[in-house]
């Protein structure tokens, strides 16, 4: 009886090992296209960085050798943005978030193949290109968003990559793990990236991919940090002893930022629509983008050349510098350039614009009001946050990324309040954000072009 109960135990024991080694073999198998992507996507996030500052630099250094020049290399810039997007890549234009967004909603067996319109090789080499080119012609975007797009794009070819033997992985998981990596590697904010995935582009439970979320996410990190270094993407404000009755200033500016951010997207998007109605054209195309362009010279040269780039530099000046208080016509031109810029149908971001944006009007109210330094760098900051909420309509997104990039951890209730106020106040304007507006239209082009070829979806990249 001892001997049976001995066999019987050992043979449990056995089946035990063998499940265990099976489920342990399933589950690294899952796990390592994840670790390969973020891999991948924090070494496509530095270098993008690099070059795109390099495009930046090239810009000012253009600008402060002869400041005329702006009116040559601006229309260039525009122009060859636009046409290498429009002739290559047509779905590398813009951000790359509704990209994603509409990657995500097509990631189901019977349209996953039209992702590939979306996220490829192809895409990623046209945006990192024509966002650079953009920005040194003086374009008002940024590198965050393309980054996600990337991101998607690298998560998808590896997933593509599987031999058919390999335990099978959902791509609408892939793609928003691999966007949360991007947006981690890009702003280095890695619990940005999770709040990102969930907030903006999930509709799944997050138990389903979590693990792999939080993995892709540290590896993205760890690789950029290890590549470009360990890093905050804006620093150290001063931001002590500061009462509760900045409170008050934030409300202010939040609302603010939330009405002026809705407006803008719905300009931008009043723009795509009159260009795709009235702009039938190359040459109409054209036309347009030379006045953008050159509408953005003249305000550089005459009046202000900080409607250029990004933006960044305006933030850290308001922010680490005793210079805190913008001229009250700078937020206007930090809108008007993001404005130009996003609709000329080249590549390009919007978060670093936003957040410059909503950090100049912070400057302003600030100044107006007469708050301390520090008060000063509180009201910014929530200007950032709720300018970047008016156009995501992702408040707790926009909260943390700021929070992260600056380590003011102690703002947390700030940053929260000023995305939530943004967040109720942008809806006056318009319901939708830019985001789903833009994704409801890829999709529908997408879907369009592929019942009338129902041939090209699939062929390969």
């Amino acid at each position: 009886m001892l001997k049976i109960f001995t066999l019987i135990k050992r043979s449990l024991k056995n089946s035990f090992d063998n499940i265990r080694n099976e489920q342990l073999k399933h589950n690294l198998l899952q796990a390592i296209p994840f670790w390969i992507g973020s891999v991948i996507t924090g070494f496509f996030a530095v270098m993008y960085a690099q070059v795109f500052a390099w495009g930046e630099h090239l810009m000012n250094f253009i600008f402060d050798w002869h400041a005329w020049m702006i009116f040559i290399i601006a229309p260039i810039g525009f122009v060859l943005s636009w046409w290498l997007v429009k002739e290559f890549a047509p779905n590398a234009k813009g951000s790359g978030i509704p990209q994603v967004m509409a990657a995500v909603e097509l990631a189901n067996p019977k349209e996953h193949r039209k992702i590939r319109n979306l996220l490829s090789i192809k895409i990623i080499f046209f945006k990192i290109l024509s966002s650079v080119i953009l920005v040194i012609g003086g374009g008002a975007v940024g590198r965050e968003g393309p980054t996600i797009q990337i991101a998607g794009s690298v998560f998808r070819k590896v997933n593509e990559y599987l031999p058919d033997w390999w335990p099978k992985i959902s791509k609408k998981n892939m793609i928003m793990t691999g966007a949360a990596a991007g947006l981690a590697a890009a702003f280095n904010t890695p619990l940005g990236g999770i709040v990102f995935a969930v907030e903006e582009l999930s509709k799944t439970h997050i138990n389903y991919f979590k693990t792999a979320l939080f993995t892709a996410v540290i590896i993205a990190g760890l690789t950029a940090q290890t590549l470009a270094g360990s890093y905050l993407y804006l620093g150290y404000p001063k931001t002590n002893d500061v009462s509760l009755m900045v409170m008050f200033p934030i409300i202010l500016v939040a609302a603010a930022a939330g009405i002026l951010a809705s407006q803008l997207s719905v300009i931008m998007l009043k723009i795509n629509g009159w260009k795709k109605k009235k702009l039938k054209t190359d040459k109409a195309n054209v036309v347009f983008l030379i006045i953008c362009a050159l509408i953005i010279a003249s305000i550089a040269y005459f009046i202000n050349r900080e409607v250029l780039g990004s933006g960044k530099e305006i933030m850290e000046r308001v922010l680490f510098t005793k210079d805190k208080h913008e001229d009250w016509y700078v937020p206007i031109l930090r809108m008007l350039g993001p404005a130009l810029s996003f609709t000329s149908g080249g590549a390009g971001g919007i978060f670093a614009p936003a957040l410059t944006a909503g950090a100049s009007i912070g400057s302003v109210i600030s100044g107006i009001i007469h708050l301390t330094p520090n008060e000063t760098n509180v009201v910014i900051l929530a200007g950032m946050v709720a300018f970047l909420t008016g156009i995501t309509r992702a408040p707790f997104t926009s909260a943390i990324i700021v929070l992260e990039m600056t380590d003011r951890h102690s703002l947390i209730f700030h940053l929260m309040l000023a995305g939530m106020v943004s967040s109720i106040a942008s809806i006056l304007v318009s319901r939708h954000s830019l985001y789903d507006v833009l994704k409801v239209n890829f999709l529908a082009e997408i879907r369009s072009k592929n019942e009338q070829n129902p041939e090209t979806h699939s062929k390969g990249e």
